[in-house]
């Protein structure tokens, strides 16, 4: 199972490598483009790129890192590499996010405001429908893989191409007599590099103090009670390690079965969890009642 794992990550690094590729074009021309053009709001979302190319690139390190087989000092293996890389990126993404909000507000109330180019319109555009494509491919390869990373980099490649559809609408408004739409529209990016920032910091954190989804434990224990021989469930635990989550089951069954059949019986709840519900380990004690 850990073997198979190991191997849909390695896929999984071509999402990243993809990613990390088009924001590195894409931040590109989008700042040269922002300071020729005099725009902000494209130079936000420039910004925005260059610190998804930071994140793309700790998603990367944190899949060929969470592949390493277990150790004397990892015994669980290094899964949680990929969720500690996914948690450095969020605060790289925060300060830039913060960054962009202060120079959006500054540029707002400067009395020297200009409509930029419409070429930035463009090339928002542009990076919209390239930024699309990629999501259309991570978005797959995560479903396919079943990556929590490369699934995230798939929702984060969308909220990109939305980005810059934004900075392409608040550009060409800004044609139409109202130049402060420009710079507003970089607060607008500003906030959501901010809140995508937060949502991974929030899950990373979730992920790293062994919270875990009370839908799915309760969907575990459904799956479980469904299996013959199974006549209650004394206590459920689950945590993630990356991707990965590992469950810790207590069952009860009939107190005149044999040792055999009672070991039959979590042989079962085993196979249900890691075949229906793609858990990689089980840990299940059986108690007579």
């Amino acid at each position: 199972m850990e073997q198979s794992r190991a191997k849909e990550l390695k896929m999984g690094e071509r999402g990243a490598i993809l990613s990390i590729a088009a924001y590195i074009v894409l931040s590109a021309v989008k700042l040269v483009i922002a300071d020729l053009s005099d725009s902000t709001a494209l130079k936000a979302d420039g910004l925005n790129n260059a610190t998804d190319i930071v994140a793309s690139i700790a998603v990367l390190i944190g899949l060929r890192l969470s592949q390493k087989p277990a150790d004397h000092n990892h015994p669980y293996g290094h899964w949680k590499a990929e969720t500690i890389a996914a948690m450095i990126a969020s605060f790289i993404m925060m300060v830039v996010g913060l960054q962009v909000l202060y120079d959006a507000v500054i540029s707002v109330f400067e009395s020297n405001q200009q409509s930029p180019d419409l070429i930035s319109a463009w090339t928002a555009i542009f990076s919209a429908g390239i930024m699309y494509l990629v999501f259309r491919y991570n978005n797959r390869l995560g479903k396919k893989i079943n990556s929590q990373a490369v699934t995230a980099a798939a929702k984060d490649n969308l909220s990109d191409a939305l980005v810059s559809v934004g900075t392409a609408i608040g550009i060409i408004g800004s044609q139409f007599g109202l130049p402060w739409l420009d710079p507003v529209t970089a607060l607008v990016v500003g906030l959501l590099i901010c809140k995508t920032a937060w949502g991974i910091f929030r899950d990373a954190s979730m992920d790293l103090t062994d919270g875990y989804d009370e839908e799915k434990l309760a969907s575990y224990k459904e799956s479980i009670l469904e299996i013959p021989g199974v006549k209650g469930i004394k206590d459920i635990r689950a945590r993630r390690y990356g991707s990965n989550s590992v469950v810790d089951v207590v069952i009860l069954v009939n107190s005149k079965l044999g040792i055999q059949a009672a070991h039959q019986i979590s042989d079962r709840v085993e196979n249900v969890l890691m075949d229906e519900h793609q858990v990689i380990d089980v840990h299940v004690h059986v108690e007579p009642n």
